[in-house]
């Protein structure tokens, strides 16, 4: 028996990747994060599998689900919201299976800021503009920042942020934020990013908090900010040019091969 842990993806069901869909497909049990979710995904279960929704269940309930899987020897499908790196309190559950002695495996999926970018039509890292990207969060209800991972100092290297579970404090964002990258600094706000209600707003960071003034948003979306988003002055990337030295392109190359 094993718990398999598969990021479902950002929201729309066909972004979950083909290993998580098959293991979902074969596992008798499976145990999906709520609303998060999205209930398509639950299709690809096999007929009769026992789904619980954990969205209510405490890590205690959670525990006593692996446990009587463990004693029918049945996989568990362990469904978790976009990817499982970042904030899925996927290591809590990994500690328990541990003490348990239950074996697990991890399958990766299409991650929230990913598909933000991708809704905004951006490369988020540009020569010269930006090559880092910073996935970040601010203090709230579950759990506060570490001492040093402020705002302020991911913003004092100039990189793209990508700020999770935050949006209820925005104002707040935008003010940190102002004096470093400057009040005319590209910023977006992607709400529920690939599901059918997907919602966009562009702007600055000086004027990015009015814009959702008429259309408020609670949870579920993502702050961006950055000077590559929707960037057109950057020089090309080395990548392509025609005169760059790569190691496996032979004399004469003018193909594309990476």
């Amino acid at each position: 028996m094993t718990v398999h842990f598969i990021g479902a993806g950002p929201g729309a069901p066909d972004l979950i990747t083909v290993r998580g869909r098959d293991l979902v497909a074969r596992c008798p049990v499976c145990l999906y994060a709520g609303s998060l979710v999205p209930k398509e995904i639950l299709d690809f279960c096999p007929p009769g599998a026992r789904i619980i929704n954990t969205a209510a269940l405490s890590l205690e309930n959670i525990g006593a689900e692996f446990r009587t899987a463990m004693e029918r020897g049945e996989d568990v499908a362990r469904l978790h919201s976009g990817d499982l790196s970042v904030w899925s309190a996927m290591g809590e559950q990994i500690r328990l299976l541990n003490t348990l002695g239950i074996p697990f495996t991890i399958t990766p999926g299409v991650p929230s800021f990913a598909a933000a970018a991708a809704a905004l039509g951006c490369e988020l890292t540009l020569p010269e503009v930006a090559q880092s990207v910073v996935l970040t969060r601010t203090s709230g209800r579950a759990s506060s920042m570490p001492e040093g991972e402020s705002l302020a100092n991911f913003a004092r290297t100039g990189a793209v942020l990508a700020i999770h579970l935050s949006i209820h404090t925005l104002s707040k964002v935008v003010v940190e934020l102002i004096p470093h990258y400057g009040a005319d600094c590209p910023a977006a706000v992607v709400y529920r990013a690939s599901w059918p209600d997907e919602r966009i707003y562009r702007g600055t960071l000086a004027t990015i908090a009015a814009q959702l003034g008429a259309q408020p948003v609670e949870r579920t979306a993502l702050i961006m900010v950055g000077r590559t988003l929707g960037a057109t002055d950057f020089r090309n990337s080395a990548l392509y040019d025609g005169d760059y030295q790569r190691r496996f392109r032979t004399p004469g190359w003018r193909g594309s091969d990476e």
